[in-house]
């Protein structure tokens, strides 16, 4: 098995933010890599890595940086895989982070998603994928479903609260 989806964080501090990502990616049951990687720190291999990610078969790339964010977007300039930033929270609440993402240059896209916002990273690399695989399609509407099951649910529960002056 290869891995589709690559979950790229600056370092193992952000791992409790990037772990939401593959736990979503495990559930929908794709392939996925996860490694640090420091833009500042390795950059060499965040170049490398870029280079060769679709080579190694990768169709997203998962991306998590806080404060100097610029791991995404330097992933971004040496490949032609997606990248998906997820701004991580920090010293000014992450939105450095947010304001480096989603503030690229034309021609180097960065997806953004919210502040911590590991899980919809994952489930926007899932309706990447989804395009061209049906099955996953529809682990992923069978997701979307329980979602909307637990609003219902929710709904039913605050519905039997009771107040005196709740119509």
């Amino acid at each position: 098995m290869s891995p589709l989806v690559s979950i790229i964080m600056g370092s193992t501090s952000d791992l409790p933010v990037m772990e939401k990502a593959a736990k979503l990616l495990e559930e929908m049951q794709v392939p996925f890599e996860m490694n640090a990687l420091s833009a500042h720190r390795t950059p060499i291999e965040v170049e490398q890595f870029a280079r060769t990610a679709q080579s190694r078969g990768l169709r997203v790339i998962i991306a998590g940086a806080g404060m100097a964010a610029a791991l995404p977007g330097v992933i971004a300039a040496s490949t032609n895989v997606p990248v998906i930033g997820v701004p991580i929270k920090g010293l000014l609440d992450g939105l450095d982070a947010l304001l480096s993402m989603v503030q690229m240059p034309p021609g180097i896209p960065v997806a953004t998603v919210g502040v911590n916002g590991a899980q919809n990273a994952a489930i926007l690399a899932v309706q990447i994928l989804a395009q061209s695989d049906a099955a996953l399609s529809e682990r992923f509407a069978a997701y979307k479903e329980r979602l909307k099951e637990k609003v219902v649910k929710a709904n039913e529960e605050l519905a039997a609260i009771e107040y005196a002056y709740k119509v």
